[in-house]
């Protein structure tokens, strides 16, 4: 029988029972924690780690953490059923398709250009508020653009989800990396934001010109196409203006209203019912193309709940701190530039059993600052460490459900998009490295 590599549900079960099984390893402990004020989030009190009674985590808990994940994180669910079906009608209307024949066309002599300006939008998307679960209803976008320029999708999704979390990795305006991390850290924002900005610019192109040359070389998918000029009919006109509308109310309502999940959904919900009237689906028509956009989504959210039941595991098993812990505390005996690194890596390797960037930062954050104090650096540097690595994490772990879903959406296997990305992901890390260690020598 031929062994294949493991479907995204089985990887992620395979995690939770490990997570389960784990505690019975990790000594159970704790940090003490308190509110703080300027975040309004709890953070922990460095040196207050202690061992308590541990606590083992049972079959049957672990189990019930399948279904405890999925309802913990059913706002993102319905998101993505809502998103995503609404994108199954405006592409079912054909609209899409029109409107990226025609965006190649008019970029037909300088393709380049196309994968910069898609690569610059997604990075400030990600740079300003963290875009990332609302990519799994763009995938049909990357899908047919891969389709008709004749390059890997793996090499279309690195461009624009890539870039995303590329973005929000070198962002100082993140909400939920860097800002969180500053606040955390007391670092003033606008102090170090021109070196940030700098490395944002030299990783988000970097990043994007690596795609565009070698995308195309190692492309898998379906023969070139002729590029011919496409005429828009008024009907794929409206729909096209509407959904790029959403998109823009999308990011307007996350970055300056404090949308949520449900205002995001019902918007485009909304969209996709006009898009389909407008398209000439018809009322019945368009609610069973929602259906069957609703069946396609609904396993990427499902393996989203899936990721969360890991946490949750660790989390009833007071098995985080100690891990964390474990990572920091060797950290004080080195010299600065090997602490520097460790502390990259540290961060890395925390992201795995904390697969989120703010929850990462709560945790980490008032740990890493006081060390860097202790070791006579600069706090920018407790917060490069954790901002670099964390978020660039997103893009290669499994545990990370956001990720696992795009790819089951693109229907592409985990390990091959692994074997695609990984050079040009060690290629960020060090420009991230690069960004520390000059941060070490010149940041008082």
């Amino acid at each position: 029988m031929k062994l294949s590599f493991p479907h995204p549900i089985i990887i992620l079960l395979l995690f939770i029972f490990l997570a389960g099984f784990s505690t019975y390893f990790i000594q159970s402990g704790s940090f003490d924690r308190v509110l703080d004020e300027a975040t309004g989030r709890e953070v922990v009190i460095p040196g207050s780690f202690r061992q308590i009674e541990d606590v083992n985590v049972s079959l049957s808990a672990m189990l019930l953490a399948i279904p405890a994940g999925i309802i913990a994180r059913a706002d993102v669910l319905v998101l993505i059923l809502l998103l995503g079906g609404a994108f199954f009608v405006i592409e079912r209307t054909g609209a899409l398709q029109v409107g990226i024949e025609t965006l190649i066309y008019q970029f037909r002599n300088h393709p380049y250009w196309l994968f910069y300006l898609l690569g610059f939008i997604c990075s400030i998307c990600g740079g300003v508020f963290y875009m990332s679960e609302e990519f799994i209803g763009l995938i049909p976008i990357f899908i047919l653009l891969a389709r008709k320029t004749n390059y890997d999708l793996r090499a279309i999704l690195s461009i624009g989800v890539g870039s995303a979390m590329i973005g929000a990795a070198f962002s100082p305006f993140n909400p939920f990396g860097s800002m969180l991390a500053m606040k955390i850290a007391q670092v003033d924002p606008a102090e170090e934001a021109v070196f940030r900005m700098i490395f944002f610019v030299l990783a988000v192109s970097v990043w994007i010109s690596y795609h565009a040359k070698f995308g195309k070389e190692k492309s898998i998918g379906d023969p070139a196409v002729e590029i011919k000029k496409v005429a828009i009919s008024i009907r794929h006109r409206i729909i096209l203006a509407l959904t790029l509308l959403g998109i823009c109310l999308m990011i307007w309502g996350v970055a300056f209203q404090g949308w949520d999940y449900n205002q995001m959904g019902v918007m485009f919900f909304v969209i996709g019912l006009v898009c389909g009237i407008v398209g000439g689906l018809g009322l019945n028509g368009t609610a069973r193309t929602f259906s069957l956009g609703f069946s396609e989504m609904i396993f990427s959210g499902v393996v989203i709940g899936l990721a969360q039941g890991i946490y949750l595991i660790l989390e009833q098993g007071k098995a985080i701190d100690p891990i964390i812990f474990g990572l920091l505390q060797p950290l004080e005996s080195l010299p600065n530039q090997l602490a520097v690194v460790g502390l990259v890596v540290s961060q890395a390797i925390i992201h795995i059993p904390v697969p989120s960037t703010s929850g990462q930062a709560v945790l980490t954050m008032p740990l890493v600052t006081p060390l860097t104090d202790l070791l006579g650096m600069s706090r920018e540097i407790a917060v490069f460490t954790y901002q670099y690595s964390a978020t660039l994490m997103d893009m290669m772990t499994p545990t990370n459900g956001t990720i696992l879903a795009i790819l089951a959406a693109a229907n592409i296997k985990f390990n091959h998009w692994v074997a695609y990305i990984w050079k040009s992901w060690l290629l960020i890390m060090g420009i991230g490295l690069l960004a520390v260690i000059i941060a070490l020598f010149s940041i008082s």
